[in-house]
């Protein structure tokens, strides 16, 4: 068992799955004028093991398995590398497909960033709070 409390672990992989997903959604709007590209986007992160770890919850609950796209050869020989955590999904929020197969539509994408973004910020935010209410437990001050 890790020492690390399960609260910080929770924001670090909420971090670093916000991190891939940046990096997906900035692919999808550098090939957003790509004939037949298609979104993708990250699978989010299963929590089940910070929830089951602190509230001793059972390991035998059931899971739905999403779709995911496999990185091929010819993704690769472009320069395409999968993102260090989650798996990537075909994005299925999509408002519109053009003529040449594409679905990317950078209005949808650039509100997702701002939405990375905005949780990024949210989740500093909570770290903050979290290390401060630490420093005065130590009797350190600076709960703020």
């Amino acid at each position: 068992m890790s020492s690390t409390p399960a609260i910080i672990q929770g924001m670090a992989q909420a971090m670093r799955h916000l991190s891939d997903r940046q990096q997906v959604i900035a692919q999808n709007i550098a090939n957003s004028e790509t004939p037949g590209y298609r979104a993708r986007d990250v699978e989010a992160p299963d929590f089940s093991g910070l929830v089951e770890a602190t509230s001793g919850a059972a390991a035998s609950a059931p899971r739905v398995a999403r779709p995911s796209v496999q990185l091929t050869g010819g993704m690769s020989a472009m320069g395409a590398s999968a993102p260090s955590g989650g798996r990537i999904v075909a994005d299925r929020d999509i408002s519109e497909t053009k003529p040449d197969g594409n679905n990317v539509t950078l209005e949808d994408q650039l509100l997702r960033m701002g939405q990375i973004q905005a949780d990024f910020t949210a989740l500093t935010g909570l770290y903050r709070k979290h290390q401060g209410l630490l420093r005065t437990a130590l009797g350190r001050g600076g709960a703020g």
